[in-house]
C-alpha cells in the first residue's frame, strides 16, 4: 500500500474538526486523498473547513448520540473516526458540578458514543481506524484543572482499553497527547500558558503532520512533543518525584497569583 493510499477514496471522520487540531487534521486527510466528514458544533466553522477540503459539513454535539448518529448518517462507511472534538472546562475544586459534566461528557463520553456506533460495524467489515484526540494532560496531569485532567486521563485510558480488547480484530485505535499547540483553547489557558509552551507551542499542521506519520506505525501513543514520552516514563518509573516537581511549578504559580491579588 503506498503512502497516499491508507486514506485515499476513503471516508475520515473529524470531529471538532471546523478549527485547530480538527482543522489541520481534516485539511491533511483531503490532501492525501480522503473523502472527509467534517463536524463541529459551530456549524459555519464546519462549513468552511468542508469548504476548503471538497468535503461535507455536519453541525452538532458530538457528544451526543443523536450527534454521532448524523455524523455516521451523512459519512455512510467510516473508516476513520478522529473523535477530536474536545473542552477545557473548569478549574480547581470549586468547578461546579455543570462544568465537570461538560468535560465528561465531551472528552470521555464522546468517544464512547462514537465508538459504540462504529465498532460493532468494523468487526463485521474486517476492521476501522479509531484516533482520540486525547492530551498529554491525559499522561501527566493539567495544573489548574481537576476537571481536563480528569477527563483526558479518562480519554486515554478509554483509548487503551480499546486498543486492547478490538486490536486483534482489525480495529487500530490510537491517541494523540500533545501539549501546547496554538489554538484557541492555548489562548484561554491564562497563567498557564507559558507552562503549556514549555516544549514550545506547536502549529495545528505540525501535530497534524506528525499524526499522518503515526497512521503509517499504528503506534498507540502520538506524541507531538517528543519530550512527553520522557515526562511520562519519569512519571511512571519515579512517580513521588515527579509529584515533587509538579508541586514546585503549582507553588510557583500559587506566589505568583498571590503577588498579583496584593498589588
Amino acid at each position: 500500500m503506498s503512502e497516499q493510499d491508507l486514506v485515499r477514496d476513503r471516508c475520515v471522520v473529524v470531529t471538532g474538526g471546523g478549527n485547530g487540531i480538527g482543522r489541520a487534521i481534516a485539511r491533511k486527510m483531503a490532501a492525501q486523498g480522503a473523502r472527509v466528514v467534517v463536524g463541529d458544533l459551530d456549524t459555519d466553522a464546519a462549513a468552511r473547513v468542508a469548504a476548503e477540503v471538497g468535503g461535507v459539513a455536519v453541525g452538532g454535539d458530538a457528544s451526543t448520540d443523536e450527534g454521532v448518529a448524523r455524523l455516521l448518517s451523512a459519512a455512510g462507511h467510516v473508516d476513520v473516526f478522529f473523535a477530536n472534538a474536545g473542552s477545557g472546562v473548569g478549574k480547581g475544586i470549586e468547578t461546579p458540578d455543570a462544568d465537570w459534566h461538560t468535560a465528561l461528557e465531551v472528552n470521555v463520553m464522546a468517544h464512547v458514543r462514537a465508538a459504540r456506533a462504529l465498532i460493532p460495524g468494523w468487526l463485521e467489515s474486517g476492521g476501522g481506524r479509531f484516533v482520540v484526540t486525547a492530551s498529554a494532560a491525559g499522561l501527566l496531569t493539567m495544573l489548574g484543572s481537576a476537571p481536563y485532567s480528569v477527563s483526558k486521563h479518562a480519554a486515554v485510558a478509554f483509548a487503551e482499553w480499546l486498543a486492547v480488547t478490538y486490536g486483534h480484530r482489525g480495529v487500530t485505535v490510537q491517541a494523540i497527547c500533545p501539549q501546547g499547540v496554538r489554538t484557541k483553547m492555548l489562548d484561554d489557558s491564562g497563567e498557564f500558558r507559558d507552562l503549556l509552551s514549555h516544549d514550545a507551542a506547536l502549529e495545528p499542521e505540525q501535530v497534524a503532520e506528525v499524526v499522518w506519520e503515526a497512521l503509517h506505525d499504528d503506534r498507540f501513543l502520538i506524541l507531538p512533543h517528543p519530550e512527553v514520552q520522557r515526562y511520562y516514563e519519569t512519571r511512571a518509573g519515579r512517580t513521588d518525584a515527579w509529584l515533587a516537581g509538579m508541586r514546585k511549578l503549582q507553588k510557583r504559580f500559587d506566589d505568583a497569583e498571590t503577588v498579583v491579588r496584593n498589588d
